[in-house]
């Protein structure tokens, strides 16, 4: 996905909720439009994968740190692909929005709430299927124009972003992939070229060999 479609997922996840706010709306609208947000921005951060978003509770964050202990697999709880739990930092804002609305979700339920954090119902205590989630941000991309926006796609962005910048060990660890092999196979046209010093080294070494041979480059001369 292009930098402008993601701005463009989230500037609209971003429209129904001030619109849901600006005209009083509590009920489920606010609630749905609130939880879509927060998958939006969650999958653009993070990398998840969609079965780890929809397995995620309220205690899996810690400050900003965000621990993936879980994941749904044909809508069984199981470990996380990797085999292993695994832990990464959050942006300041992703996890300064999932706090406000915890907190907003806690103050209108008027009880106590369950412990999923996407949920079909107000009170939290049951999750959403890996399908229903999956449904809900077609229709969030649908409505928001950006037909080939994904979940999957979300997570790619992540991983070229970070192999982009050379970081391959931190693209391994926030994705859960096993070893960092598997990162570089699927992203190694994302590595920045950084071999401009070798270039000039050997071409330094070519021009010394024809040195005493050649007054200068010869196609410095021509015309």
């Amino acid at each position: 996905m292009t930098d402008d479609e993601i701005r463009k997922l989230l500037a609209y996840a971003e429209q129904r909720v001030l619109e849901a706010v600006a005209n009083g709306t509590v009920g489920r609208s606010r609630h749905l439009a609130e939880q879509d947000l927060l998958l939006v921005r969650l999958a653009a951060d993070s990398g998840a994968r969609r079965g780890e978003l929809v397995a995620l509770r309220f205690d899996d964050l810690d400050g900003r740190v965000l621990h993936i202990r879980r994941a749904a697999s044909a809508d069984v709880m199981t470990t996380p692909k990797s085999g292993r739990a695994r832990t990464l930092t959050l942006g300041s804002a992703t996890a300064q929005l999932w706090r406000t609305l915890e907190h907003d979700w806690h103050r209108r339920a008027g009880a106590a709430v369950g412990p999923w954090l996407f949920s079909p119902v107000m009170d939290h205590s049951r999750r959403l299927t890996t399908a229903a989630l999956g449904h809900r941000f077609e229709r969030l991309r649908n409505a928001a124009d950006v037909p080939g926006a994904t979940m999957h796609r979300l997570r790619h962005n992540v991983a070229t972003f970070l192999v982009g910048r050379g970081e391959i060990l931190q693209a391994q660890a926030r994705l859960g992939h096993a070893d960092a092999s598997t990162t570089l196979r699927e992203y190694a046209y994302a590595l920045p070229l950084t071999d401009q010093s070798v270039a000039d080294a050997i071409d330094h070494h070519l021009d010394g060999l024809t040195a005493d041979d050649v007054p200068g480059r010869l196609w410095e001369q021509l015309t």
